[in-house]
């Protein structure tokens, strides 16, 4: 990239207030895309593989072993005894060393763990499958922590709903393409165990990559050009000096607005959970949908998911520029569509007949795909509120509120005595419902999206600030 003395004064001042349109904040997006997307499709693939898993011939291949579980439930819902643990941790050891290292060990135990599913089920039967998905989700805890660590050094406050949608949107590219990889894989000759190898393989193929482009700040990457890291650090007030800031973990647990992401964060992984878990069984106990057909359907929500991602974020950035909303009460507008719209769509499916199979997926697609908002909501507050701790407040939040996805699972196992009674998921889809919409009550009423005071406790930001002034009026002389 050329430097700023060969650009005319206007082109100066615009790389200083906006940056170059494409540069290595957009890379480092895009490998925190991947990491979600690979990510999850490890954490989705047992969703649509149980069923394969669970049914004598799902595959043309006769070979293929088979296993009578009647806990399916509970399995899918271990991943998250492990999820819960590590993810304050790591977001305290990603702001004290910078989380790019932790990324490659923990997707390397991710990935191992992902490809010993069919031989640990072979050997130890469903036990074996739980010890895999605990061991998944005790490393999968460093993923979101280290994407709001990411995106507290690279994402500048005027593209971060936008960065943060690209990034989040790994979430439902990721569950797409495990849903329909699985099914495809599982009812090939190929069988279940070969769709869990080759989510394994993805996994360790982003480790190369990520090692080889990835950066943990502006200020570690080899080539990004001096614009755009002065545009970046700048943009965030952040610090010069290399001095890593003590957590103030009292101001941090006692500020209301940290409470608002935590309680709408409580809401949206019961919902999610129960979506995330329970749509392929649904569609294969209710309605009749066999694994082929079920991959399909059961991927159309996650569709919507990716593509409305993709557009609440500029739509949210555009409401904060155009000065229509303030960052608040966009997050809050964008967190109440991203809840109480499934929530309006959950309550109306309990009552749906199960022959309306169209009428159903519909409802199926509003619930997942306008929930997307909520990654311009509560989602991306954490890096509003403190970009120096967000990796942290994403682990105190993601990490306490999938208490919630373990519990969840199995309160619908207990419910859901009858897999093929349309009224038991009834009861199901009307506690998510209200959840959702208490969650969402909380947030409105308590959420804000001002820097906090104690961000800066530890670290002088005046120094970047003159600088950045000092660019500024030189510039526009």
């Amino acid at each position: 990239m050329s430097s700023i003395s060969e650009k005319s004064p206007d082109a100066e001042l615009e790389i200083v207030n906006h940056g170059p349109r494409f540069g290595y904040r957009h890379v480092q997006v895009l490998l925190m895309f991947f990491l979600l997307a690979v990510g999850y499709a490890m954490r989705v693939n047992l969703s649509v593989g149980i069923v394969a898993m669970t049914t004598a011939n799902s595959s043309s291949n006769p070979d293929i072993p088979y296993y009578n579980w009647d806990n399916k439930s509970f399995i899918l819902s271990t991943f998250f005894m492990g999820y819960v643990c590590l993810q304050v941790i790591a977001g305290e050891f990603g702001k004290r060393y910078g989380p790019k290292w932790f990324l490659v060990g923990s997707m390397i135990m991710n990935s191992a763990a992902c490809m010993m599913i069919p031989f640990m089920a072979s050997k130890f039967d469903y036990g074996g499958v739980i010890a895999c998905r605990v061991v998944q989700g005790l490393f999968q805890g460093f993923f979101f922590p280290s994407v709001h660590n990411i995106l507290g050094k690279w994402a500048p406050p005027s593209e971060r709903a936008t960065l943060g949608n690209i990034v989040f949107t790994g979430v439902a590219f990721g569950t797409i393409f495990a849903i329909l990889i699985t099914g495809t894989i599982s009812a090939s000759w190929a069988g279940w165990p070969a769709a869990f190898y080759f989510f394994g393989s993805l996994g360790l193929g982003w480790c190369i990559v990520w090692i080889l482009l990835g950066a943990n700040t502006p200020s570690d990457h080899k080539s990004i050009s001096a614009e755009e890291k002065f545009y970046i650090e700048s943009s965030l007030q952040d610090d010069l000096h290399k001095k890593v800031p003590k957590t103030p973990w009292k101001e941090i647990l006692t500020s209301m607005p940290v409470w608002a992401i935590v309680v709408a964060n409580f809401g949206q992984n019961w919902g999610y959970a129960t979506l995330l878990t329970e749509i392929s069984n649904y569609l294969n106990k209710v309605c009749n949908q066999d694994i082929s057909q079920n991959s399909l359907l059961s991927a159309a929500p996650y569709t919507a998911l990716f593509l409305l991602g993709l557009a609440f974020g500029p739509i949210a950035d555009w409401l904060v520029a155009k000065k229509y909303l303030s960052p608040a009460n966009t997050r809050k507008l964008m967190n109440t569509i991203g809840t109480l719209v499934p929530a309006l769509a959950l309550a109306i499916l309990g009552f749906i007949p199960k022959e309306n199979i169209a009428v159903i997926e519909c409802l199926l697609v509003i619930a997942v795909g306008v929930n997307a908002a909520v990654w311009c909501g509560f989602q991306v507050n954490h890096v509003d509120l403190s970009p120096k701790f967000s990796g942290i407040l994403m682990g105190i939040g993601n990490g306490s509120s999938n208490i919630f996805s373990i519990i969840s699972p199995n309160i619908v196992q207990a419910i859901v005595t009858d897999e093929t009674d349309p009224a038991q998921w009834r009861t199901v889809f009307l506690i998510a419902s209200a959840i959702y919409i208490l969650s969402d009550i909380f947030f409105v009423i308590f959420a804000k999206a001002d820097r906090q005071w104690w961000d800066n406790l530890g670290g002088d930001t005046t120094e970047v600030e003159d600088q950045f002034q000092e660019i500024k009026l030189e510039k526009e002389s």
